[in-house]
C-alpha cells in the first residue's frame, strides 16, 4: 500500500514503503539509515516503476516512431515536467536532465564560463562549498584567467553576509553557493545572495542538492539563474541530477557535450542545435532514472514539501538538543534547528570520526565519517575529519538515541 495524499505525515506509515529499513546487519542487527546527506533510500513506488519501465516499454527516447518509443519518449519528456513544476520553473525547456549535481554545475562552468570569463572577472563562492561547486569553478579560473573569490564562515556556521557585500563587485560575473551546507547544515540566504549578484549583473548559481530533496523549493522566487539538484538525495534513483537555467540564458549558452539528440540539423560543414532542453542532454539519457525521479517527486509532494521540512527540524532539534547535554561531544554549525538542514556534524573527545563510525556500524547505526566533500572547510574548523549523520522522512527520535547510545560505547571504548 502506497502513500496517499489524505495520509497525515506519519513516519511509521512511510517506512514501510522502504523495504532496505528492514534490511539487518551485524547478526542481527535492524539497520538504523542515518547517511541521508550522501543518498536517500528509495521507497517501492519508485523502484516498481523504474523495473516496469524495464520490464514493459524499454526502448530509446527520441529515435524510434514504434509503440515502445513513443512511450518512453512520453515519459521521459512528462519528467522533466514533473520536475519542472515541483521547483516551480517555467517549463521543461527550463530543466535540464544531469547525471547529478555535480555534472550540473559542471555544464554551467564549461558550457558559460569558459566561453564568457576572463582575467579581471571573478566568481565568488563560500567558504562552505562542496568539491563540486569548489574543484569546478577554481579550474576553470585557472584555465580562463579569472579570480575566485570566498565568502568568509563566521565561528558559528554563517555565511558572512557583511564580507560578501565587499566581495561581490562589478567585477564579479557568477556568485556560486551551496544553499544548504552539507557539512554545517547552514541554510543560507539564497534570496539575498541572488539579489547581490543581480544588483552587480553577476549570475548566481545554487547548489541545492542538500535543499530540494528536505524543503519547498521555488527557483522563481529565488530568483535564481542556475540550480542544481541530484535525484538520489530525494528517495529518487542515483545517476540522475537537475540542472535548472532560465530560458533566456541557456539558450544563449553553447552546450559541452556533442552527439546525438541535441542537434536539429547536422552537414559535413555544420550543425545547429536541438532546442531546450535536448541541445544539453547529448547521447542516450538515464531514461529509467529520469522515470524514477518523477515518481520521487510525486512520492515527496503526497508527503508535502512543509512536512518533510517540518519533520527535519524536529529530529536536527532533537538530536542538537541531546548532544548539547554531552560535554565531549563538538557539534558544527548554527545551534538552531530553524536555521539548519536535518543533519548534524560532531566529533566526540579522544575519537577519530573513523573509528566513531566503525563502531556506529556495530550498532547497526550508518553514519557517515570523513571531510564530507569539503575539505577547506574542515581546514578552517581545525579539525581532519566529522561525523555525520542525517536525516529524513523515514528516521525518527528513538534512531537518533540508538546513535547516541553508540556514541556512549566508543566514548566508553576509549576511556
Amino acid at each position: 500500500m502506497g502513500l496517499q495524499k489524505s495520509d497525515a505525515f506519519d513516519v511509521e506509515r512511510i517506512r514501510e514503503d522502504f523495504p532496505i529499513l528492514e534490511r539487518e546487519v551485524n547478526d542481527g542487527q535492524q539497520v538504523v539509515y542515518l547517511d541521508n546527506g550522501a543518498t536517500t533510500q528509495k521507497p517501492n513506488q519508485v523502484i516498481d516503476a523504474m523495473s516496469e519501465y524495464y520490464r514493459t516499454y524499454n526502448a530509446n527516447v527520441h529515435r524510434g516512431i514504434h509503440q515502445l518509443s513513443q512511450e518512453a519518449s512520453i515519459a521521459y519528456e512528462e519528467a522533466h515536467d514533473t520536475v519542472a513544476d515541483f521547483i516551480g520553473a517555467d517549463g521543461r525547456e527550463e530543466v535540464v536532465f544531469t547525471k547529478n549535481t555535480t555534472e550540473a554545475e559542471n555544464l554551467v562552468a564549461y558550457a558559460w564560463g569558459l566561453n564568457e570569463l576572463g582575467p579581471g572577472d571573478e566568481v565568488v563562492l563560500t567558504e562552505m562549498e562542496h568539491h563540486a561547486s569548489l574543484v569546478t569553478w577554481q579550474q576553470i579560473g585557472r584555465k580562463t584567467g579569472a579570480d575566485v573569490k570566498f565568502i568568509p564562515v563566521t565561528d558559528n556556521g554563517y555565511l558572512d553576509m557583511a564580507a560578501a557585500r565587499d566581495l561581490v563587485t562589478d567585477d564579479t560575473e557568477m556568485v556560486s553557493a551551496v544553499h544548504v551546507s552539507n557539512t554545517l547544515g547552514t541554510i543560507n540566504p539564497a534570496e539575498e545572495l541572488a539579489d547581490l549578484a543581480h544588483d552587480h549583473d553577476a549570475y548566481v548559481f545554487l547548489d541545492g542538492a542538500q535543499a530540494v530533496p528536505t524543503r519547498p523549493v521555488d527557483v522563481k522566487d529565488l530568483d535564481a539563474d542556475f540550480y542544481a539538484f541530484s535525484g538520489h538525495k530525494m528517495v529518487g534513483p542515483t545517476g540522475i541530477g537537475c540542472l535548472y537555467g532560465k530560458k533566456e540564458i541557456l539558450e544563449e549558452m553553447e552546450p559541452y557535450l556533442y552527439g546525438g539528440d541535441m542537434i536539429r540539423k547536422v552537414t559535413f560543414e555544420e550543425t545547429t542545435w536541438n532546442d531546450l532542453p535536448w541541445k544539453f542532454e547529448a547521447g542516450t539519457p538515464n531514461i529509467a532514472e529520469a522515470i524514477g525521479l518523477a515518481v520521487a517527486v510525486e512520492y515527496l509532494e503526497d508527503i508535502g514539501m512543509s512536512n518533510v521540512q517540518r519533520h527535519e527540524e524536529r529530529l536536527a532539534g532533537y538530536a542538537l538538543e541531546r548532544m548539547a547535554e554531552l560535554d565531549d561531544i563538538e557539534v558544527y554549525g548554527p545551534t538552531d534547528a530553524r536555521d539548519r538542514g536535518g543533519l548534524v556534524s560532531f566529533n566526540l573527545d579522544g575519537v577519530h570520526a573513523h573509528d566513531l563510525a566503525s563502531i556506529m556500524n556495530d550498532h547497526g547505526v550508518a553514519i557517515r565519517a570523513g571531510d564530507h566533500c569539503t575539505q577547506p572547510l574542515h581546514d578552517k574548523l581545525g579539525i581532519a575529519a566529522s561525523a555525520r549523520a542525517s536525516f529524513y522522512i523515514y528516521n525518527t527520535t528513538d534512531e537518533i538515541d540508538a546513535l547516541l547510545e553508540a556514541v556512549d560505547d566508543a566514548r566508553q571504548l576509549f576511556a
